[in-house]
């Protein structure tokens, strides 16, 4: 193994210093071990690389046989380190393969100085661990058909809670529950039973839930209706609602004199405005029904709310212009080209289209008033606020309007050439130019609420202000993925990858606790199985302090950020 050594004398002293650790699985080493009986070298003792998981060699000593020596090895085996032994078990044998010359030079006892590293037992937990679950008395008596009453000889658990409105609510381990309700059921098969049952009845309940919701309604308009009057009235009094309610009573004035118009005249420009009038009615309609759906309260099937029904409502609005308003335009006015007929008289389409701008100019002013306001609370200018789409139903009011206001003028002025020519291409062609007009709005409103739809980030400037608040956290090292998303009606969903300080969470934990207790607990460990307890016991603690510290950057950044209203933080 050594070849040098077997050149020279037994009187030279060697020593090998083997730095490193390694498993023997990787490094099959082989220690000769002999000593000088008769002058023969008679034993071969070699390590078996699968009894131990890890060594670490520090030193091989070697040192002369001879009897002047005053290092001379043990002169039988019982001298051979006790370590050395419990580890290096292996069997004996005379090699036949060696010569005299080199079994000479292997003459030499080792000392072998091993550290064994102590490593806990790994647990199997299986794919299906639930022991240390804990579970709601809500879920245990749904999922496990159990009582209140069955719950109460059952070991109780206070546990942080994630509402914001409570600070801390009881939970119950899952194996308690679970082995409580085959106590109550008897087996397995008899509560699948159950579940099955109730699952059947709940089912039968969502059946009837139409009929008893058209019996509750019978009853109220009988006994007459004593609930409070419902919030949604108040939105239609101040604010987008106003705005829309005012819309929608002008513009269907609005459509209803300028369809007599055309029906005395004829004109082409006038059944466009006509036209015009009837799809801002119909339009704002449907923007009053997303506001009243939209201010609905949060459920089970919908966490996050009714927010984007004005989003949508004004979707379907922007689409419902580019068909009524703008394609029966351009069909008429293409019509009137093809086939010009001549006009009456046009007095009496002046006066209305005169009474038109006046509505349609008032409407338009208190939309324009209504986003200034709008916009000066949040900050930010008349025109990125109607840009960013933040309010969109009086988006569409305003754009609505604004083109009702030119479409007035627009069809004014082809009716007045057509009056001094006599020339009906002219009309038609300003019912061309109305259609046009409405679809230019009709796809920015598309575009907008789209965008708005897709989950829009909030601006680069308000993102970097919560950051900024996150890290300068002293729990808090870094941010990452950050996502902050406009919901709707100034409402911000925030999400991001937060990488805690360790040490600043550990000792908010350490704050709250007895030092002179921790440290007679950690003078008290002397067994890796107490120094497990141990550290289970701290280490859980120590996340439940993380969590609380989750929940307090969480609670912090919605008070001073009124308008984020969810917000996700997760460990990184």
């Amino acid at each position: 193994m050594f070849p040098s050594l077997a050149h020279r004398p037994w009187h030279v002293f060697c020593r090998v210093s083997l730095q490193r650790r390694s498993s023997l699985s990787q490094w099959s080493y082989r220690f000769l071990r002999g000593w000088q009986i008769g002058g023969t070298h008679s034993l071969w003792l070699s390590l078996p690389d699968s009894r131990v998981a890890s060594l670490g060699l520090t030193s091989v000593q070697y040192y002369s046989t001879s009897g002047d020596s005053k290092d001379g090895p043990p002169k039988s085996k019982s001298t051979v380190s006790p370590s050395a032994d419990r580890v290096a078990t292996g069997a004996a044998k005379v090699p036949t393969n060696l010569s005299d010359k080199a079994l000479q030079g292997l003459t030499k006892a080792e000392a072998i100085q091993v550290k064994v590293r102590a490593v806990l037992k790994k647990r199997e937990y299986g794919a299906k661990y639930t022991k240390n679950n804990f579970i709601t008395a809500v879920r245990a008596m749904n999922e496990f058909c159990l009582k209140p009453s069955d719950l109460e000889q059952l070991r109780k658990i206070r546990r942080r809670s994630p509402h914001d409105d409570t600070e801390a609510f009881t939970v119950f381990l899952r194996s308690d529950v679970e082995a409580k309700a085959l106590d109550v059921w008897g087996s397995n098969e008899a509560l699948d039973r159950e579940r099955n049952l109730r699952k059947e009845v709940e089912r039968e309940y969502q059946e009837n839930i139409f009929r008893n919701q058209q019996l509750l309604k019978e009853y109220k308009d009988f006994w007459g209706n004593t609930k409070p009057r419902s919030g949604k009235r108040a939105t239609f009094l101040q604010g987008p609602g106003k705005v829309v309610m005012v819309a929608i009573c002008i513009n269907g004035l609005n459509f209803f004199f300028k369809l007599l118009a055309w029906v005395y005249t004829g004109s082409a420009s006038m059944f466009s405005e006509a036209i015009h009038s009837l799809a801002d009615t119909c339009n704002q309609a449907l923007l009053a029904l997303g506001i009243s759906q939209s201010v609905r309260n949060p459920d089970a099937i919908h966490p996050y709310g009714f927010s984007n029904m004005r989003y949508i409502a004004s979707l379907i609005s922007g689409v419902g212009i580019f068909m009524m308003g703008a394609g029966l335009s351009w069909y008429h006015g293409i019509m009137g080209l093809l086939h010009p007929e001549p006009i009456e008289s046009l007095l009496w389409a002046y006066c209305i289209l005169a009474g038109s701008l006046v509505s349609e100019g008032a409407t338009l002013l208190v939309a324009i008033n209504e986003i200034k306001k709008s916009a000066h609370k949040h900050g930010v200018s008349f025109y990125e606020y109607v840009m960013q789409s933040r309010d969109p139903s009086t988006n569409v009011v305003l754009l609505e309007d604004a083109a009702a206001v030119l479409g007035v003028i627009i069809a004014s002025g082809c009716m007045g050439l057509t009056s001094l020519t006599g020339n009906p291409y002219y009309d038609s062609l300003g019912s061309l130019g109305v259609g046009t007009l409405l679809g230019t709005v009709s796809a920015f409103l598309i575009y907008t609420n789209t965008e708005a739809l897709l989950g829009r980030s909030i601006q680069p400037e308000q993102v970097q202000k919560l950051t900024e608040f996150l890290e300068n956290d002293p729990a808090v090292r870094a941010i990452h993925d950050v996502k902050a998303t406009d919901m709707g009606l100034s409402k911000v969903r925030f999400k991001a990858e937060v990488d805690f300080d360790g040490r600043v969470v550990t000792r908010s934990y350490l704050e709250k606790q007895d030092i002179d207790q921790i440290l007679n607990d950690i003078q008290q460990v002397k067994t890796p199985e107490e120094l497990e307890n141990f550290m289970l016991k701290h280490g859980e603690n120590i996340i439940d302090t993380l969590g609380a510290e989750v929940d307090r950057l969480e609670k912090e950044l919605k008070q001073r950020n009124p308008e984020v209203r969810h917000v996700d933080l997760e460990i990184l």
